[in-house]
């Protein structure tokens, strides 16, 4: 079969939208890039998508479709208690808000993304070691406390992040120790998978396919096609 009819047949075909099996407990959000065609003689371009990853289940992913993400999600069987798992960006935090009710999201700050954060402080290393160990115990005051003495604008707007993300930023310590996730490797290692084949060398599809696109390598990592 030629690669023009395999298109053909990935455009056309159906791809159900799979299902947790069991209630959910932990959950994780992020974003990929997808190369989009433009009109010949011009630049190509980088759009968004979002994934989302039910840890040990499923994951999807969804191209300028927030409405249909949260559609989604918000169909599945929830646990009483909601991990939900995002790096520091608005548009995550923007979608986990819908999630669920307010009383049953457990929302945590990746515990990664935010010592990445505190490493772009040119600070002493003693100095960080010490902040790392406030954060995590979830001891933020003495966290912001610690960060007064350091005089640069990347520790000015550290302490901003972490009043920001006040709330999501638990006992990280007492999280590994109940076994709660504190990071949202899952989600990022299926944006990975997902780009594995979305990205491959000088792959470009049009707007409207990329979310069939999308539906065929979630189906594929959700072994729900081989």
């Amino acid at each position: 079969m030629s690669s023009s009819s395999q298109h053909r047949l990935v455009e056309k075909y159906d791809f159900p939208h799979c299902k947790a099996e069991k209630p959910i407990s932990t959950l994780s959000l992020d974003g990929g890039k997808v190369r989009v065609r433009t009109p010949l003689g011009q630049e190509s371009r980088w759009r968004d998508y979002k994934a989302i990853s039910l840890h040990k289940d499923v994951c999807l992913a969804f191209f300028q479709n927030n409405p249909g993400l949260l559609d989604w999600i918000n169909l599945q069987p929830f646990s009483r208690v909601i991990t939900c798992v995002g790096d520091g960006h608005d548009g995550v935090w923007n979608l986990i808000t819908k999630i669920g009710e307010k009383s049953q999201r457990r929302e945590v700050l990746d515990w990664y993304h935010l010592m990445e954060n505190l490493h772009k402080i040119d600070g002493h290393p003693q100095e960080l070691k010490a902040i790392k160990n406030y954060l995590w115990h979830g001891e933020i005051e003495e966290a912001i406390l610690k960060l007064k003495h350091i005089k640069k604008a990347a520790a000015l707007n550290f302490r901003r992040y972490l009043y920001k993300h006040y709330s999501r930023i638990p006992d990280y310590c007492l999280y590994r120790e109940l076994n709660i996730c504190i990071g949202s490797g899952s989600v990022e290692s299926t944006i990975k998978r997902i780009g594995a084949r979305i990205k491959i060398t000088g792959a470009q599809y049009l707007e409207k396919n990329v979310p069939q696109y999308l539906k065929l390598r979630c189906a594929y990592l959700n072994g729900a096609i081989f």
